[in-house]
């Protein structure tokens, strides 16, 4: 079974000593959003958990804790991008990001680490130049402690717009010149760039875009085949 923890919420960021003891507890109870009644528990144990999946844009609360996670397998993705608090006010620096994702890989293994470069949006301070740029520098500081980078363009829905109303679409050449930089970037620095729900044409660039949490990815990460 794989536990996947980063679809509702950050919880190694926000929520590490919560997941650290439901793992010493052996169980974690759920509830459905869309029927508050409707309570699923899961079991824990490394004996039914064969890998854990994490998606944080800051790992650091984890990682005196990761002997605690040893017995499980693991696949993290870690997000940094290059806004500042103007976009994400409640985000680390990405040099203390970047160092954490450094110290992650080092603990659990290369292939156990993927960047994400997303959401990817475009404005006067963000622009096609600075996004090259900054992917280029941070890829160059995390050559050698991922295979993988994950992109994807900001998608406007009604929350987005509400709380961000002067973010535009990323137009189509916009992404085809992006992804064609990122992707001989990513050669450079031994990087495989795959897309995130992005549409196929990226593929003519040189992006994967078989699919970002695929059974593939978690089983190199654990160097073997899933049960079924």
């Amino acid at each position: 079974m794989i536990i996947q923890t980063g679809l509702r919420t950050d919880i190694p960021a926000f929520y590490a000593q919560w997941f650290l003891n439901r793992l010493r507890e052996g169980y974690v109870l759920v509830r459905n959003p869309y029927h508050p009644s409707r309570v699923t528990r899961y079991e824990l144990s490394p004996q039914v958990v064969d890998l854990i999946g994490f998606c944080t844009k800051d790992p650091t609360p984890m990682l005196p804790h990761l002997d605690v996670l040893r017995p499980y397998g693991q696949y993290w993705f870690v997000t940094i991008t290059p806004y500042g608090r103007d976009i994400e006010p409640n985000v680390p620096p990405k040099e203390t990001v970047l160092e954490a994702f450094r110290t992650l890989s080092r603990q659990v293994g290369v292939d156990s680490v993927g960047w994400r470069y997303d959401p990817i949006l475009i404005s006067r301070t963000y622009s096609l130049e600075h996004h090259v740029a900054e992917f280029e520098a941070m890829a160059k500081a995390l050559f050698g402690y991922t295979k993988t980078c994950v992109i994807s363009f900001i998608d406007l829905y009604q929350k987005v717009r509400r709380n961000f109303p002067e973010a535009r679409e990323v137009e189509r050449l916009e992404q085809i010149h992006l992804a064609k930089a990122f992707v001989e970037i990513g050669r450079t620095y031994g990087m495989t760039v795959k897309a995130c729900a992005e549409r196929e044409e990226l593929s003519a660039c040189g992006v994967d875009c078989s699919g970002c949490m695929t059974i593939e990815t978690y089983e190199k990460a654990l160097h073997g085949t899933l049960r079924a």
